[in-house]
């Protein structure tokens, strides 16, 4: 099309009338068939001038990105200025004032259905005459590709575990219902002979144990529940977190609590703050556990201390919350100077079940271990009997959050 244009500029003069108008007419088709195809791309597409402004938008770009007011009506706006998301618009902005193009983020957005969405902008130069002359912004829907990512992940770790259960708990379950259902005839029976002339053994010998039976059937058939919810797949809502944002908010949640103990909270997070793909609320639920385990480990160890305030105000209890970016995991630490751990709990510690607490469940680190694992994480500790012990999580940064350099940024 562009040698096209050039050979008519250059015999414009030769031209007749009515040449032009038939070259006019075709430059028309084809410009409004190539409007048709840049209004039918799924991929959301805008182009912005040097100072921001919309030049062209098509109608999927429209639908993905979160606008507050029409951008085709208020295109004398910059437009970060016209997105209804503070991190879209961050983004947006910090390409602008600090001439940023070659890179890609993905974050998550909310529909008016109520769902997430997972989109990845990418901003990259619009070059016209071997000039920059603005920027082309790209936008993904991700979400498809997310979802069977989180899916594929689910399948291959649960299936043997999910169908293993699941034959046990029929196993268990079914001569649990019937022993159930032949204990409570025998109860029967037995109330209405004695309440006959049959001569019966004293209550002691025969309902009575027969009530301990029960109550250990119902004690089995939690067991079998709790295993139940033990392996079935966690129901996680994944979306971009910044994942030291929400530590920060923690932090500051437990440390009057934890300072009010006598237990000090040290943190130290990286600059890099990275959005993984995770569920925030489950993400909580881990560091929750870890710190409570914390608190009654270090509770343990200094227990005499806190009886008789030997330290008066000072902090004889420690909690540390460290987290970096390295090889493209975030990598969270939680230490402690608590009671520590053996060898035997050290292995066992993630184990359904297992657990060294008078009232506990021996479900929490359990959960804990398959949370981080669903998030296609690890989880880790290292302890040492007496000094205390370091939780260690490892999560995968999404491979959309590295940028891709420009040359410029690449000779630095």
């Amino acid at each position: 099309m562009q040698d096209f244009s050039n050979r008519v500029y250059e015999k414009l003069s030769k031209l007749s009338s009515g040449q032009i108008e038939r070259i006019f007419c075709e430059i028309k088709n084809q410009n409004e068939l190539f409007r048709s195809i840049f209004e039918s791309l799924s991929t959301g597409i805008v182009s912005v001038s040097k100072d921001w402004k919309i030049t062209q938008i098509n109608k999927a770009a429209g639908r993905y990105l979160p606008f507050k007011v029409s951008p085709e009506e208020n295109r004398a706006h910059k437009l970060y200025a016209l997105i209804d998301d503070e991190e879209i618009c961050s983004f947006f902005k910090d390409c602008d004032e600090n001439n940023r193009t070659n890179l890609s983020e993905e974050y998550t957005v909310s529909t008016s259905g109520g769902s997430v969405r997972f989109i990845e902008i990418s901003v990259m130069p619009l070059v016209q005459d071997n000039e920059i002359s603005g920027n082309i912004i790209m936008i993904e829907d991700v979400t498809q590709k997310r979802s069977q990512e989180v899916l594929l992940h689910r399948m291959e770790t649960m299936a043997g575990l999910t169908n293993i259960a699941a034959s046990v708990a029929h196993e268990i379950k079914n001569p649990l219902g019937a022993i159930s259902i032949h204990i409570q005839l025998l109860q029967k029976a037995i109330r209405k002979k004695r309440d006959g002339d049959g001569k019966l053994p004293d209550p002691k010998y025969t309902e009575n144990y027969l009530e301990v039976v029960n109550q250990e059937i119902d004690r089995l058939n939690k067991i079998v529940v709790d295993f139940l919810m033990a392996v079935r797949p966690v129901a996680a809502n994944f979306s971009l977190v910044k994942v030291n944002s929400l530590l920060k908010d923690f932090i500051a949640f437990i440390t009057p609590e934890f300072n009010e103990k006598k237990i000090k909270v040290e943190s130290k997070l990286c600059k890099e703050d990275p959005k993984l793909l995770i569920d925030e609320k489950l993400f909580r639920e881990v560091i929750v556990n870890i710190a409570q385990n914390a608190l009654a480990a270090i509770e343990e160890r200094f227990r005499s201390s806190i009886k008789s305030n030997a330290f008066g105000d000072v902090f004889f209890g420690r909690i540390s919350i460290k987290t970096e970016v390295k090889d493209d995991k975030f990598i969270l630490k939680i230490g402690d100077n608590g009671i520590g751990m053996s060898e035997e709990v050290k292995t066992r510690i993630f184990e359904p079940y297992y657990t060294t607490k008078a009232n506990g469940t021996g479900l929490g680190m359990a959960m804990a271990y398959k949370i981080i694992k669903e998030f296609s994480g690890d989880i880790g500790v290292e302890s040492v009997l007496g000094e205390g012990s370091e939780f260690t999580v490892i999560i995968p940064v999404p491979q959309t959050q590295k940028k891709l350099l420009t040359h410029g940024e690449e000779e630095k």
